[in-house]
């Protein structure tokens, strides 16, 4: 075979992996749309969108030796991937977001995008990952999120979303991570879906009791975290038995009273390893079945108004806090043996007896009149 028809066939070939690699028509609009809609004095010369050049590259097309280099992933001819850089990026999100159809996955944290989340976003059939976080997202979380059936990531968080969380999450039976801390949200928590594993909604103001029909479908859970809300009322004990739970934080809420748990009740199968309860209104004296959970290491009632005296079966806890509470008598000398390596705080209590050469006891205890007054001078 002659060398010129080998070079004519090499030029063919190229042709023909250029065309089938160029990439559709209505993606190239979309993202031209996406970067028209950011303020551009916002991308700068070293950030992704910067190499977005649309009259001399294609998206797609490789090499990206200038144009493209970053924020985008293909496969064949369309968008799968949009991830852009933590650059500063001010700007909306605009409706034509909906022709990437083929997206898996959306990443614009750490930038200063702002309004309202687009419904346009929910008609992608595809999205498996939505991630919004630290932007300036306003407005309400629209019930038509329900329409992304194979999201399995939601994140957005630090926002300033506000109103209640919609009941339409149910539907999301692939959704694992739900993440959306920090904004301004109201109202009770809504049912889960089934497949959840990890739960955020701290620093809201989400409000009302735990109650067990929200969490009946999500046996899955391993991470809750509703810390800095307004939840109140009992922290029931079936909360505790949540098969899968690994980690608890109800800390910073105004919950008043602590179900204590019944040894029928105890799960010696639990995984649970870390329970945050402080800063409540806890009151009562402390559950002696805490301990009992074989993988618990870390425990935290701090702040509370808890009484009584502390259990020599909380030694079995390798991290613990309980200052701030009304807590009297001699704790437990198996605190301080060197073996048993207990870290965390007593301070702050009514104790009469705290080594101050021990990590644990480098709080004071509460003021004897604060004491005698509590327990109108009988501790």
């Amino acid at each position: 075979m002659s060398t010129t028809i080998i070079s004519l066939l090499l030029i063919l070939a190229t042709t023909v992996i250029t065309t089938t690699a160029t990439t559709v028509s209505s993606d190239i609009t979309a993202l031209k749309s996406l970067k028209s809609s950011i303020n551009p004095t916002t991308i700068l010369s070293y950030t992704c969108l910067h190499s977005w050049d649309f009259t001399t590259s294609d998206p797609c097309s490789p090499p990206h030796t200038t144009h493209f280099l970053c924020g985008l992933t293909c496969s064949a001819n369309r968008v799968t991937q949009l991830t852009l850089d933590p650059a500063g990026y001010s700007g909306t999100i605009p409706s034509l977001i909906s022709q990437l159809t083929q997206l898996i996955t959306i990443n614009l944290s750490n930038n200063k995008f702002h309004g309202p989340i687009p419904t346009s976003l929910f008609f992608l059939p595809n999205l498996q990952t939505l991630i919004l976080t630290s932007n300036s997202f306003s407005g309400t979380i629209p019930p038509t999120i329900s329409l992304l059936k194979n999201l399995q990531t939601l994140d957005i968080s630090y926002n300033s979303l506000s109103g209640s969380i919609p009941n339409s999450f149910t539907s999301l039976t692939h959704l694992t991570l739900l993440d959306l801390s920090f904004n301004k949200l109201t109202g009770p928590i809504p049912n889960l879906p089934k497949n959840l594993i990890q739960l955020s909604l701290k620093h809201n103001s989400i409000s009302g009791y735990l109650q067990k029909r929200v969490f009946t479908e999500s046996t899955q859970l391993e991470v809750i975290e509703l810390s800095q809300n307004s939840l109140t009322g009992t922290i029931p004990s079936w909360f505790f038995l949540i098969p899968s739970l690994q980690q608890i934080n109800l800390s910073n809420n105004t919950f008043t009273n602590l179900q204590v748990l019944k040894p029928s009740q105890l799960s010696f199968t639990s995984n649970l390893i870390a329970v945050n309860l402080g800063f409540n209104k806890l009151s009562g004296e402390l559950p002696v079945n805490f301990p009992a959970y074989p993988m618990l290491a870390s425990l935290t009632m701090s702040n509370n108004k808890l009484r009584g005296r502390i259990p020599w079966e909380y030694s079995r806890i390798s991290r613990l806090f309980l200052d701030g509470n009304l807590l009297i008598g001699l704790p437990p000398k198996v605190f301080f043996y060197r073996k048993t390596l207990i870290s965390g705080s007593l301070g702050d209590n009514c104790l009469k007896i705290c080594p101050k050469w021990s990590e644990l006891c480098v709080k004071l205890q509460k003021p004897f009149s604060i004491c005698q007054k509590a327990y109108r001078g009988k501790w």
